[in-house]
């Protein structure tokens, strides 16, 4: 089974880095996975290349920041191994509710130094819309095929980004996050544009 084969995959690689992981912290680190391999981590769901992306949180302070980058960051042995590796997301970056949603990986539950939780799935259709380059829509329409973005989540859950990103040097972006979202529910969802009132932009 093709999906299996790819959840053992990721979960090598994630377990490479906890095996090879020194020194032992007093508490497992969080690891939380956003983009497609948060996806992968929740669905059957496959791509033919995956960067591993780490959200930047309080627990990965600078030192443990470069000793991950060091040990499983593009051209490290792990990467080449693994044909994936760890790129550290700054915070700020991703167009997320103020408070994400995140999902506990129980067949990672058993490493030793990392708690790893990957991004719900329709806040990581939300951080795509950002971008929404071709590969973020794939991914979109990927996981709207397999009925795991409820429109109603998903436009309660843009909702909330959208009232965050008020506050964000970037607000005026906005308008081309609610346009891909418009995209998404016209062409891959078949459901009625939501509006949104974006007055208080200036």
């Amino acid at each position: 089974m093709r999906y299996a084969r790819h959840m053992r995959a990721i979960e090598e690689f994630l377990r490479e880095v906890d095996a090879r992981w020194e020194p032992a912290a007093a508490r497992r680190i969080p690891l939380r996975i956003i983009g497609a391999a948060a996806l992968m981590l929740q669905a059957d769901y496959e791509r033919a290349t995956t960067d591993s992306d780490v959200l930047e949180s309080a627990e990965l302070d600078r030192d443990t920041q470069r000793q991950l980058l060091s040990l499983a960051g593009p051209e490290s042995p792990v990467q080449t191994r693994h044909g994936m590796y760890v790129q550290i997301v700054q915070s700020g970056i991703p167009f997320l509710p103020q408070v994400p949603n995140w999902r506990a990986v129980a067949n990672l539950g058993d490493l030793v130094h990392f708690e790893v939780v990957a991004l719900d799935i329709v806040d990581v259709v939300v951080s795509k819309l950002k971008r929404f380059k071709p590969r973020d829509e794939e991914h979109i329409a990927a996981m709207i095929e397999r009925g795991l973005v409820p429109h109603d989540v998903l436009v309660d859950r843009f909702g909330l980004a959208v009232e965050w990103f008020k506050w964000d040097a970037r607000a005026e972006e906005v308008p081309n996050y609610c346009a891909n979202l418009n995209r998404v529910e016209r062409d891959l969802l078949g459901v009625d544009e939501t509006a949104f009132d974006l007055s208080w932009i200036r």
